[in-house]
């Protein structure tokens, strides 16, 4: 009788392994399991739309159909439960008084998104946590103060110029049909070179010459790309990946330049020639006002926390004011009748625009109304999301357990129907002072809420006013009927495809 093959001892070590992989993919069945059951119960409390055995609700969220979640806040006004395949869910909020309450702990950041740009921006304020966050916060919140971004008005208003005589070259008096977007970009990333560095990259005229502008471009790019690819989300498939091989390579190219200016600043910031160096330029970089903190606080604020800094406050500078002075744009081409109202309002104030200070941002009152009204309509940041570390209870006595990924869209929030009328419209006057004061404090939150609210954010809002000014001053903007626009939705609101206007340049005033 012929023995099994179980009995011959060069089938034992398989059979073993077998049955140890075996009991490793139940227990992780099992474990999977009593997630799900666990997320259900948390949850159930909360209604949600319809959802898939296995895919959960991301049919929803696919192609970037920002319209679902308009439907989902309509039909469910103030949360509900997201589930993201059979063994993930987060919660959306979407109701001022649970943005309130969220907004007004320190739960940790998701490391759900931020994980893919730790590698390149190290850990800055926008993912740092605890203690460390707060010193960071507390340390660089001066740089961020009036007397510092009136230096610069004439910064950001060189590098507009720039954009626009590129515009001049494109444009006859005729309409001329341009993609905007990619020309925003290198203005915004223009300006943050000159206010974090003082480097004039002239990447506007020549985006491939300067080597860290070609990877700083390059590392956008590949993080784009990663976040729509699934497989790329697994940290070893991305790094053995040609992509993966190319990012760290950009990386250490980005890290190398940074490196260099900030032990290259400390040598003349030593050396006594700093102050001759800020007079000269007329104003404080960026990294003059880390160098500074730094000076006062010794070894407890590091060269890697000021690179980290560094790099955080050129990616979070650069895309979200390029998206947002985008869609400014778009909604200014949409709507001509608040167009010319605010050209007529500028031309007030700037007369041909041969300059422009701080003080004449005070003044552009409508221009302001139609800048909040585009970031209520299309904040660049949709969402934020963090891991409640202690359960938290809602106004309405609704809770959640510690552990849940808690997500404040900022999208449903501001076009939620049971906060703002007619949600869907451009009205700037929703942001007229009466109207401001009748409105819930947390209804409207482009650049978050409560301790962790944007440190950027006048810098933000002053960039978008000298650049919305100087452009109306020289451009008529309609929209191009045969170019609609698509969002991407993943961290920052851009446009997908490029955003197309028709351009006109104006008379001289």
């Amino acid at each position: 009788m012929e023995s099994s093959w179980l009995e011959m001892r060069w089938a034992r070590p398989f059979y073993l392994a077998f049955v140890f992989c075996l009991a490793l993919a139940l227990l992780q069945a099992v474990k999977l399991y009593l997630r799900r059951q666990r997320l259900l119960r948390d949850l159930r409390a909360f209604p949600a739309p319809p959802t898939h055995w296995f895919h959960g609700h991301q049919k929803i969220f696919q192609d970037d159909k920002m319209e679902k979640l308009e439907e989902i806040v309509e039909k469910y006004p103030r949360a509900f439960p997201c589930w993201i395949g059979p063994f993930e869910a987060f919660f959306f909020i979407y109701d001022p008084d649970y943005a309130k309450t969220f907004l007004s702990r320190t739960d940790p950041k998701s490391q759900y998104l931020y994980k893919f740009i730790v590698p390149c921006l190290g850990k800055g304020l926008l993912n740092l946590e605890g203690p460390k966050w707060f010193q960071h916060r507390r340390l660089l919140t001066p740089g961020f103060h009036f007397n510092i971004l009136k230096t610069y008005v004439e910064v950001i208003a060189h590098s507009v110029n720039t954009m626009l005589d590129k515009w001049e070259k494109l444009c006859s008096t005729q309409n001329t049909s341009v993609e905007v977007y990619e020309h925003i970009a290198l203005l915004a990333l223009d300006t943050i070179m000159k206010c974090a560095f003082s480097q004039d990259s002239n990447c506007q005229i020549n985006s491939t010459h300067d080597r860290y502008v070609k990877a700083t471009l390059g590392i956008g790019r590949i993080i784009r790309n990663r976040v729509y690819s699934f497989w790329y989300h697994h940290d070893m498939i991305f790094k053995l990946s040609p992509k993966g091989h190319h990012f760290q390579k950009l990386i250490q190219e980005v890290h190398q330049y940074t490196e260099k200016m900030i032990q290259d600043r400390k040598k003349s910031f030593k050396a006594g020639e700093q102050q001759n160096n800020t007079q000269k330029r007329k104003y404080k970089d960026f990294l003059d006002i880390v160098l500074s903190a730094q000076a006062e606080n010794g070894e407890s604020f590091s060269d890697t926390d000021i690179r980290s800094e560094v790099n955080t406050f050129m990616a979070a500078g650069h895309e979200t004011t390029a998206s947002s002075l985008s869609w400014l744009l778009y909604c200014l081409a949409r709507n001509p009748e608040h167009q010319d109202r605010c050209r007529e309002e500028i031309k007030g104030i700037l007369g041909d625009g041969s300059s422009i200070t701080w003080d004449h941002l005070g003044e552009m009152s409508y221009t302001t109304m139609c800048i909040k009204e585009t970031l209520r309509l299309i904040p660049a940041i949709p969402s934020i999301s963090r891991k409640l570390s202690k359960p938290l209870t809602f106004p309405d006595g609704c809770s959640l357990p510690a552990g849940i990924t808690v997500t404040l869209s900022i999208w449903g929030l501001h076009r939620n129907p049971a906060v703002w009328k007619n949600p869907k419209v451009f009205d700037p006057l929703r942001f007229s002072p009466e109207n401001c004061d009748q409105r819930h404090p947390h209804a409207y939150l482009p650049f978050s809420a409560g301790p962790r609210n944007c440190i950027g954010q006048q810098f933000a809002m002053a960039e978008l006013k000298v650049a919305i000014a100087l452009i109306l001053l020289r451009f008529k903007l309609t929209a191009d009927p045969t170019r609609p626009h698509l969002f991407s939705s993943h961290i920052i609101l851009k446009p997908k495809n490029g955003l197309y206007l028709n351009l006109k340049k104006l008379p001289e005033c």
